[in-house]
């Protein structure tokens, strides 16, 4: 059996994904598990040889995934699902869009309930009970 192809990231940081919801994007997740779409964006000095790469394994029907080191060092892969590259003064940059499934995204709420109109709702007895924390990170 042929090895996946693959883009991979091999120095900096862990990508940063962010979750993205445009309508063109729902028929990218499709699949047997939940997932979402992400972009990430990559500086490359070869971001057309990279588009290429990705739709040649398209023709064949083959996926190809992003291989990157997460926060705690792990390596990891996604299905990459739509692909484009920019030039910008710095080089090339790689415009990724892959598929996350569920349990590789985190969701971490933060609200602030500083927000004086959010007292008016508020009844004598709730008065500085709260411990909300609303807001989004992957």
């Amino acid at each position: 059996m042929n090895e996946p192809e693959k883009i991979t990231i091999i120095e900096g940081p862990p990508p940063t994904f962010e979750l993205v919801s445009d309508p063109w994007q729902f028929g990218l997740i499709e699949g047997p598990l939940p997932s979402q779409v992400a972009v990430c964006r990559v500086r490359t000095s070869n971001g057309p040889a990279l588009v290429e790469r990705c739709h040649r394994a398209w023709r064949h029907g083959q996926t190809i995934y992003l291989e990157y080191r997460s926060g705690d060092g792990l390596t990891e892969q996604a299905p990459i699902t739509a692909v484009r590259w920019i030039d910008a003064p710095e080089g090339h940059i790689l415009l990724l869009w892959v598929r996350l499934e569920e349990p590789e995204i985190e969701i971490e709420f933060e609200f602030d309930d500083d927000d004086e109109d959010y007292d008016d709702f508020r009844s004598d007895d709730e008065e500085g009970e709260d411990d909300w924390d609303f807001g989004l990170s992957i």
